[in-house]
């Protein structure tokens, strides 16, 4: 049995998935499979992946019906018998020394359930300002304590970068097919079930911006989609047995949080804001107050949701000076 099974669903990549396989293949570690699946491709990616093959038998081919990213991985979860379930995507490249690594981070502490990397986004002229401050803010990730502050911001850990515990991933069912990233939903299971994540840092995955990738793409992978997610993981979790929250931010993004929130039961008590014009209304039945008033959050779960570039650490800042701590207090959730 190798220690590590790295799963590599591919459709439609026979330009690309030679590059991603090699950079798996060429690890400083070696004692791996590489599981690809051929999802219902229409191209050469099927050829290209048998000709890695038969030069290299740690690499296994399996063919899929073209049933999407989720039933592809847990096709190849399948048959991948290994203590560590590895992530890679057809398109990207990874580092030489990523595996080893990643191993030996999941080594060291028993308690983590997976562990990612830093990225780097290329080629540089395809990479969106939204996608470099994504990379940017999840560059940043690099202990548990961070992934756990910022798990309601988005995905903390870029799944083809990740490195999962074989048992924590099958104690959590694989990968969930619906109408949600099925990334971010993995996360935050396994942080739910007491697992913790990381980023290690260091560089360890090329990851590729194109027009084509399925977060531009797939509506799956939308805001909406991420937003429902959120409140569902929250309702589940941090919000359970709650009816009230208080939200900071009365604007676009605080009020989609309050709508994804209502299926659950959930609704807001008030609005704490910074916009002068906006105070002394009502948003979604709640008052909105002047952000000076935080204190009137007291005993309510306070969820920040302001999607502004910036403004998430001069929000943190004025919390914790009107002695709010974070996690215990309030959520970062956009």
């Amino acid at each position: 049995m190798p220690r590590v099974a790295v799963l590599l669903p591919a459709r439609d990549a026979a330009r690309t998935v030679r590059a991603a396989a090699a950079s798996i293949l060429r690890q400083t570690f070696r004692d791996l499979a590489l599981v690809a699946v051929d999802d219902g491709s229409r191209d050469g990616t099927a050829e290209a992946l048998e000709r890695v093959a038969g030069r290299d038998r740690r690499l296994k081919l399996l063919r899929g019906p073209g049933e999407g990213i989720a039933g592809a991985l847990n096709r190849a979860l399948a048959a991948a018998d290994a203590e560590v379930i590895a992530r890679m995507d057809a398109d990207d490249v990874a580092h030489p020394a990523r595996l080893a690594r990643q191993l030996a981070a999941l080594a060291e502490d028993p308690g983590l359930a997976a562990a990612g990397s830093r990225v780097r986004l290329f080629p540089r002229r395809d990479v969106r300002p939204g996608m470099a401050r994504y990379a940017a803010w999840l560059n940043g990730l690099t202990s548990p304590a961070l992934c756990a502050r910022d798990l309601f911001v988005e995905a903390p850990l870029v799944h083809p970068a990740a490195a999962i515990r074989a048992t924590a991933l099958r104690a959590a069912g694989g990968w969930r097919e619906g109408d949600f990233p099925e990334d971010y939903d993995l996360w935050l299971r396994l942080a739910a079930a007491g697992g913790r994540l990381t980023n290690l840092p260091a560089t360890l995955l090329d990851w590729r911006e194109s027009a084509g990738r399925l977060t531009r793409t797939d509506p799956r992978y939308a805001l909406p989609r991420h937003l429902a997610l959120k409140a569902h993981h929250l309702a589940a979790g941090p919000l359970a047995g709650r009816a009230e929250v208080a939200i900071w931010g009365a604007g676009e993004t605080g009020r989609a949080f309050a709508r994804a929130l209502a299926p659950h039961g959930i609704r807001p008590a008030l609005f704490l804001e910074v916009d002068r014009k906006k105070l002394g209304r009502r948003v979604a039945g709640a008052e909105v107050v002047g952000y000076e008033e935080a204190a009137r959050a007291r005993g309510l779960p306070l969820l920040v949701a302001v999607g502004a570039p910036g403004a998430r650490p001069l929000i943190r800042a004025e919390l914790a000076k009107q002695g709010f701590v974070e996690v215990r207090d309030f959520r970062c959730v956009a």
